[in-house]
C-alpha cells in the first residue's frame, strides 16, 4: 500500500484484492479481510477501506454476507480476469500495435520482439 502514491488508497485495496482473487490466494466463496483489518493493518480511516472494498461489492467481485462480512463471489476471478484482459488490450495492445503500424514494423516483426520479450524474463 503507497499512501503517498498517486493512486487513490482505496483503488489500492480494491486492487490488491483482486490480484490476490486472481493469484488463488482468496477463492471463490472465502472471505476477504474485514473493513476494520484493513484499516488496522494500514492505519487508514475505515471510510476508505469501505470504499475500495464497495468498489468490488458494485463490480459483482465480493458480497456482504449479513454479520459475517465480505466473501468472494462464485466467478470472480473469470470476471476479472476477462476486465483486466479488455484493460490490457486498450492500454497497452492498442497503443502498440498503432506504434509500430507508424514506424513501419510488420506483424511477424512484432510478433518476434514480443516472443522475445517473453524469453527475457
Amino acid at each position: 500500500m503507497n499512501t503517498s502514491g498517486d493512486r487513490p488508497i482505496f483503488q489500492q485495496i480494491a486492487d490488491a484484492i483482486e490480484d490476490a482473487i486472481l493469484s488463488g490466494a482468496f477463492g471463490e466463496e472465502t472471505q476477504v479481510p474485514s473493513i476494520t483489518e484493513f484499516s488496522v493493518t494500514y492505519k487508514i480511516n475505515p471510510a476508505t477501506a469501505l470504499k475500495g472494498i464497495n468498489l468490488l461489492v458494485d463490480a459483482g467481485i465480493v458480497y456482504k454476507k449479513r454479520g459475517l462480512g465480505m466473501f468472494v463471489a462464485t466467478g470472480a476471478a473469470e470476471k476479472l480476469r476477462n476486465r483486466r484482459r479488455d484493460e490490457f488490450f486498450d492500454a497497452y495492445v492498442k497503443t502498440l500495435t498503432e506504434e509500430a503500424k507508424r514506424l513501419g514494423i510488420t506483424f511477424e516483426t512484432l510478433a518476434e520482439m514480443l516472443k522475445r520479450g517473453y524469453d527475457n524474463d
